[in-house]
């Protein structure tokens, strides 16, 4: 299977309406999914302390049920979050009453105007619903940090393809955490190296 690092174009053209990216050509938006996670969310807060860096961060709402404190922290070191479903539903196997009850249900503990599908995958009918209280954000860089069969040499070396109004995803999960703690450093360092500075999704 053919691994898009940067979103095709169509995609962007088919679903305009959502937000795949921003035109600023000096700053990027770092995001993380699925957490927070008891074990790695905590040192992605560290680390994007120590590095100055700013993100917004997609949560389930049933993780921020078991970790309210770590939704709290990542709002008090001034990273934005948003909602990524109460149970990360994929669109394309529940129904849209089902998948509407979970974001809602998810707006009960995460309060942002901002919202990401699970997987991606979000049935072009459930999109009206979502934008009545959301902004659906997408992506423009995926990291492919869940996946092992990517060796992390060929992450980085897509990563130079980087630019400014890029929107990069990689991940706040258990199935992420070693290759994370790899690639976000030096996804960091070459984005830096780059000239480019961090921002949080604000929309």
């Amino acid at each position: 299977m053919i691994k898009y690092f940067k979103t095709p174009n169509i995609f962007k053209w088919i679903f305009h309406r959502r937000v795949w990216g921003f035109s600023s050509s000096d700053k990027v938006f770092l995001t993380f999914d699925d957490g927070p996670t008891s074990d790695l969310t905590p040192w992605i807060l560290d680390f994007l302390d120590s590095q100055n860096v700013k993100a917004t961060f997609f949560c389930v709402g049933a993780n921020v049920v078991k970790h309210p404190n770590l939704l709290t922290t990542i709002q008090e070191r001034g990273h934005a979050v948003g909602n990524h479903t109460m149970r990360h539903e994929k669109g394309t196997d529940v129904s849209k009453r089902d998948y509407m009850k979970s974001i809602k249900e998810a707006s009960g503990v995460i309060s942002s105007n901002l919202f990401r599908p699970p997987y991606g995958r979000l049935p072009i009918r459930y999109s009206k619903g979502i934008r009545a209280n959301h902004k659906i954000i997408m992506w423009s860089w995926l990291s492919y940090d869940y996946d092992a069969s990517v060796p992390i040499d060929l992450v980085l070396k897509k990563a130079e393809k980087i630019k400014g109004g890029d929107i990069i995803v990689v991940h706040d999960n258990v199935k992420s955490t070693e290759r994370l703690k790899d690639i976000l450093p030096e996804l960091v360092r070459i984005i830096k190296s780059k000239g480019l500075e961090f921002d949080i999704i604000s929309v």
